[in-house]
């Protein structure tokens, strides 16, 4: 008796169905996109005129202290409470809405006293606001 080895068959693999469903799902995400752009802004940036010099408008300074004081204009507020803060911003304001009011907290300062500083200009009637920041190779003032 003669013994023959058995030829092995490679195992194949057909690629038609996977083809067909991915030409399936291609047209389906090609049928149900939509091509509209919400990310775009139509905005027309300010022109600079560097001859002219911008008037400053009135600034009030409100620093705030690691420890939660408070100070306007460098001038220390009696007590840490908004009604206090208030008073003393709407006096430093003096009834005029269009005053920048500068928040130049400590970075050690809490969450609350920043909040607090917000609040008390909301009930002055301050809506104008920025904060102070210094850059890392600056000393502050």
């Amino acid at each position: 008796m003669k013994f023959g080895r058995r030829r092995v068959e490679e195992p194949e693999i057909n690629l038609i169905p996977f083809i067909d469903v991915l030409l399936v799902v291609l047209i389906f995400l090609m049928l149900s996109t939509t091509y509209s752009r919400f990310t775009e802004l139509q905005i027309n940036l300010p022109a600079a005129d560097a001859e002219r010099l911008r008037e400053r408008p009135a600034e009030i300074i409100v620093s705030v202290a690691a420890d939660g004081r408070y100070a306007v204009n460098k001038r220390p507020v009696d007590g840490r409470s908004v009604e206090a803060l208030s008073a003393a911003l709407a006096a430093a304001s003096g009834g005029r809405p269009e005053v920048v009011l500068i928040v130049s907290a400590d970075a050690l300062a809490a969450h609350q006293s920043v909040v607090n500083v917000l609040d008390a200009a909301r009930r002055a009637g301050l809506s104008r606001l920025t904060f102070a920041a210094q850059t890392a190779g600056t000393t502050p003032r």
